[in-house]
C-alpha cells in the first residue's frame, strides 16, 4: 500500500462539468479502491471516504506541510518536493518550455509533442454517469458538441456546417450562440440549440439521445474527455485525426478525417453500434485502468528512475491544422 498525496488546487469533486477536476477525482477514486491510501493537501477539506484531507496553509512552503510518511506526491501540471514525486500536464505548452524528467503526459502523442515518453491515458468513474442508451432506434436525428466553444482551435462552427450540411441537428455542450470572449460571434443557424456550460446530469441526457460526436478540433488534442464520455454513451465520433485522436478513436467507433466533406458523408451514413462504443470506453477508459498506470509510475519514481529521458526533441508544432471545407 501506498501513502499517495494529491496537490491539486481545483475544486474537488467536481460540481460542473470540470474535465481535470473530474479525472483528478476519478483518480483519487480508483487508487483508494486499490486499497492504497490517497491524501489531499488543500486549504478547503472535503468529506469523502476516498480521501483524507491535509490542511495547507498558503503562508507556509509546501515542502514544509508534506508528512513524512507520504510515500509520494502527484502534483497536476508544475510543482517540485524533496520526496518522490511526479507531475501530471494536462494540457500543451510552448515549445521553448522545460518540463520536469517526472511529467507524465496524458497520451503517447502529448508526450511526443514535448519531448517525452510517459503517459497514462484519462480515466474516469463511469459509475459517475447515467445508463446509456444503447438502442439506436431511440437516438434523436440529433449531434452533439462537447468542449469549450469560445476556443477557436475546438471549432464549433466546423460542427456546425457539417450537421447542417448533413441535414441533421446539433447539440453544443458548453458554449452559447452569443460569444464575446473571443470578438463578436453570433451564431444564426437555427439547427443548433445551445445548452451553455452543463453539469452531468444534463450531458448525460442529451447524449442518451445523440447519435454521435462531432469534434473536429484543429489542435493537437492532448487527450479529449468529450471522447471517451460520448464514447460511454454510446455515441461515435467524427473528428480530425489530430493530436491523441488517432490512439482513441479506432474504425469501429468512430471516423477520422480533415476533410468536411468526407466527415459530413460519413454523418450521412453512419451506422456504429452504440453498444459496441459503449463496451470500448467502459474496457478502455475507466478510472481503475488509469490508476493502476499511474501506480507503475509511481513506482518508478520511488525506485528514483526517472519518467522521461528527453532525448528526442519535441515534435514541430504545426501551425494552423489542415481543415478543408
Amino acid at each position: 500500500m501506498l501513502n499517495i498525496l494529491m496537490v491539486y488546487n481545483g475544486e474537488l469533486p467536481p460540481t460542473t462539468y470540470g474535465g481535470t477536476q473530474r479525472v483528478v477525482w476519478s483518480l483519487i477514486k480508483g487508487l483508494a479502491q486499490l486499497n492504497h491510501k490517497v491524501y489531499l493537501l488543500t486549504s478547503e477539506p472535503i468529506d469523502s471516504p476516498w480521501v483524507t484531507c491535509i490542511h495547507r496553509d498558503k503562508s507556509k512552503p509546501l515542502e514544509a506541510q508534506i508528512p513524512s510518511y507520504i510515500d509520494v506526491v502527484h502534483f497536476q501540471n508544475s510543482g517540485k518536493s524533496d520526496k518522490p514525486y511526479v507531475i501530471t500536464r494536462h494540457g500543451n505548452s510552448a515549445a521553448t518550455d522545460k518540463h520536469d524528467a517526472n511529467t507524465i503526459f496524458v497520451s503517447h502523442k502529448h508526450a511526443l509533442n514535448h519531448g517525452g515518453e510517459a503517459y497514462v491515458h484519462n480515466g474516469l468513474d463511469w459509475s459517475d454517469y447515467q445508463q446509456p442508451n444503447l438502442q439506436i432506434e431511440n437516438r434523436d436525428n440529433r449531434y452533439h458538441f462537447l468542449g469549450k466553444a469560445a476556443w477557436r482551435i475546438k471549432n464549433v462552427q466546423g460542427a456546425i456546417d457539417i450537421t447542417k450540411k448533413s441535414g441533421t441537428k446539433l447539440d453544443v455542450l458548453g458554449g452559447s450562440r452569443l460569444n464575446l470572449k473571443m470578438g463578436f460571434r453570433l451564431t444564426l443557424d437555427m439547427h443548433v440549440k445551445f445548452h451553455g456550460m452543463v453539469g452531468n446530469d444534463l450531458k448525460c441526457q442529451v447524449l442518451q439521445r445523440s447519435k454521435g460526436l462531432i469534434f473536429p478540433v484543429t489542435w493537437e488534442e492532448p487527450f479529449g474527455l468529450a471522447i471517451t464520455e460520448s464514447l460511454y454513451m454510446g455515441c461515435p465520433v467524427y473528428s480530425t485525426p489530430y493530436g491523441s485522436l488517432p490512439e482513441l478513436i479506432t474504425n469501429e467507433v468512430g471516423v477520422l478525417s480533415n476533410k468536411e466533406d468526407e466527415l459530413v458523408e460519413a454523418v450521412k451514413h453512419g451506422n456504429f453500434s452504440p453498444r459496441l462504443c459503449h463496451e470500448y470506453a467502459r474496457e478502455y477508459f475507466d478510472h481503475l485502468s488509469m490508476a493502476k498506470s499511474y501506480i507503475e509510475k509511481y513506482e518508478q519514481a520511488i525506485a528514483q528512475q526517472p519518467l522521461n529521458q528527453f532525448l528526442s526533441t519535441p515534435l514541430e508544432k504545426k501551425k494552423g491544422l489542415t481543415y478543408i471545407k
